[in-house]
């Protein structure tokens, strides 16, 4: 039986999602930053990625999404947020998180109808006292995000892109090329979401991506800030995130939802 390679981000909100996969015989787990995953996924490399929402509108082949699973927010995520420690409409430099796709652009989008315009961006690895040091403000993502204890002022862009769209924000979805997984890979893809959302509990207290210790703040974390659906409002979503970026040039097209298992 041929594995299929799953391109998975080693973040905590993607832990529910990928609960026991690891010991699943259909599936091959490769661990990357979301914009490896994209590559990797681009390039052939894997089968299916947790990929960036952006990057299903920038592939040269047409993808197909996994149903009912992916990494969202209603309102406040904290795990993307924009670090600041001068008022937003004075932002001259801005510095980016290289591992970052969709956050990128959704701070693009945000910025814009914040401040009116572009400030400078740079392209920084993820590490806040650093790119604070050398701009402005900082866009960081994931783990760097969701455990920051500095002093500077925050900018969560979920709860930003709600405020302005009212609307949920996805940031990931499994996606890979059609016909990559078929009906039994798309059951236990799903069954390991519900096996993760029972036991949010254990894998908040196990996880150690910033040190041991942090079991309520993390639980905290994936009960409250994190959504694991994927349905119409999500999609709704999505679709208005990709309308602004391609109104933006961000994006080269507006790409049709399409699921695996559609007839």
């Amino acid at each position: 039986m041929k594995r299929i390679r799953l391109g998975v981000v080693p973040y905590l909100n993607v832990e529910p999602i990928v609960h026991g996969l690891n010991e699943d015989p259909l599936f091959e787990v490769v661990r990357d930053v979301p914009s490896r995953v994209a590559e990797r996924l681009h390039a052939g490399d894997i089968d299916l990625g947790m990929i960036p929402s952006v990057e299903y509108a920038r592939g040269d082949c047409e993808y197909a999404i996994v149903p009912g699973i992916a990494i969202g927010s209603r309102g406040a995520v904290r795990s993307v947020e924009l670090l600041h420690e001068r008022p937003l409409g004075e932002l001259r430099r801005v510095a980016l998180d290289t591992s970052s796709r969709t956050s990128i652009t959704l701070l693009r989008i945000l910025l814009r109808e914040r401040i009116g315009r572009d400030p400078e961006y740079v392209d920084m690895p993820p590490d806040p006292a650093a790119m604070l040091r050398a701009a402005d403000a900082a866009l960081v993502i994931g783990d760097n995000a969701l455990y920051y204890d500095g002093a500077a002022e925050r900018l969560d862009l979920g709860e930003a892109w709600s405020a302005l769209t009212g609307l949920p924000f996805v940031f990931a979805f499994w996606a890979g090329r059609p016909a990559c997984v078929g009906p039994e890979g798309l059951r236990r893809l799903q069954a390991s979401l519900r096996a993760g959302r029972e036991r949010l509990g254990e894998i908040a207290a196990s996880y150690n991506g910033h040190g041991a210790g942090r079991a309520a703040e993390n639980e905290a974390y994936l009960r409250q800030s994190i959504v694991f659906d994927f349905g119409a409002a999500e999609q709704a979503g999505l679709q208005e995130f990709y309308r602004r970026a391609h109104a933006l040039g961000l994006i080269p097209r507006r790409p049709e939802l399409r699921f695996h298992g559609d007839s």
